[in-house]
Formats: structure tokens, sequence, C-alpha cells
């Protein structure tokens, strides 16, 4: 597989080390000569300097038969636009872009970027398996971020305990692929199934309907 990677930051630098070591085609893009110099003195010369906002960079990296794009420079703003250049001027099949400011991640779904990694998420979703104060937590963006499969935890307070699926229309309608109990083997709900205090629900939903899913649960 063809990549190519923006930005030779810390992040760019490891993920271009990883990629190659599983026998990937890389490219890495930035704007600074010093960060091509330490990266090429280990990796080899697999590095272009230039700004990868900019589609003359793109095209000398040859964009066009790249598989995957990855944006990961420190600033959202150039990773939305060199990935929105990627897909929509080259027709990179995939982007992916690092979004450093939360606030960011609907703005990058809504024009398209295919995967967006908010690290301050993925620490939050972290921090969930051990302090609960984060009942939500995204699990895979599929369909062009179009609809998200998510996990919910039911709390001990939460309205449904005790109830069937079936009896509650907001859930009834949702597409409720699992359920994991503790000590339990996963299962798959059906509309007789008794929900259960603590029960980690994994439903496929829209970005747009996260809010009124926690308050069916009751665990906004």
């Amino acid at each position: 597989m063809y990549i190519i990677i923006a930005g030779g930051e810390h992040i760019g630098y490891y993920l271009s080390k990883a990629l190659l070591s599983e026998g990937h085609e890389v490219v890495v893009i930035d704007k600074e000569a010093k960060r091509i110099k330490r990266i090429e003195e280990e990796l080899g010369s697999i590095c272009l300097l230039g700004d990868s906002c900019e589609a003359g960079t793109l095209d000398e990296a040859g964009v066009e038969r790249a598989n995957l794009f990855i944006a990961v420079t420190e600033r959202d703003e150039d990773n939305l636009v060199a990935c929105q250049v990627a897909k929509h001027k080259f027709n990179v099949p995939r982007t992916i872009a690092r979004i450093n400011n939360p606030n960011n991640e609907v703005l990058f779904k809504k024009l398209g970027i295919d995967v967006t990694v908010s690290s301050t998420n993925l620490i939050l979703e972290h921090i969930e398996e051990v302090v609960p104060t984060h009942p939500l937590t995204h699990l895979l963006a599929i369909q062009r971020g179009e609809l998200a499969i998510v996990e919910v935890k039911i709390p001990p307070s939460s309205t449904v305990v005790g109830k069937r699926i079936g009896g509650l229309p907001s859930l009834a309608e949702s597409t409720l692929a699992l359920i994991i109990r503790e000590g339990q083997k996963p299962q798959l709900p059906t509309l007789d199934t008794i929900l259960e205090a603590d029960d980690r629900v994994i439903v496929a939903i829209k970005p747009d309907q996260e809010e009124a899913l926690c308050a069916a649960l009751s665990c906004a």
C-alpha cells in the first residue's frame, strides 16, 4: 500500500516507522528541513520538503496513486486542507486526519474526512475504563462518518433498568448490536431482553442521535 503522511513531527515519525516495518511504501511531507533530515537519517529517503496543503507538493509526492493519505500535523486547519486537497482534487480513496481540538471533529466529518482521530477523546475514553465519568464511548466510525458504533454503560439509576427493550420505543428503534455483562458472554439483544444496571450496550447510531440515546438510557 502506498501511504502519504503529512507532518513529520513525533506522530508522523513513529507512524512512518511502523508502516515501513509492515512493508508499506511511505512518503512523509514536512515544511521543516530539520525534521526531514532527522527522519531520513534513520529511515532513509522517504521524505519530501514542502507544504502538504499545496496541490503541487502532493502532485510531486505522487498522491494520485496513494491508497491512503494521513494528516498528522499540529495544526487542525492544515490537516483539514491537506485531506481535502488529497481527496477532492486527487481522488485519494481514504483520508485520515489528526484533530487537536475535539470541537473541530464535527466539521471534519461534515467535510468528508473519512476517519478523524482526536487524542483528547481517546484519552477520555480510556479514562472511562477506570473512572466512569464519560458514559458514551466511540468505538468505530463507518460510512464516511455518517454512522457510528458506540458503547453506552447503563448506570444503576437509569429508568430503563429492569425493562424490556421492546417496551422502550426509543431503544426498540435503535440498532442495538450487542449487550455485554460482567462475567457473562456478550449477547445479541432482542425485544424481550431485560436491561440491567451496568450493562454495556453496543449501538449503531447516527452521530446526531447520540444525545437522545444517552437521554433514553438516563446516562446523560
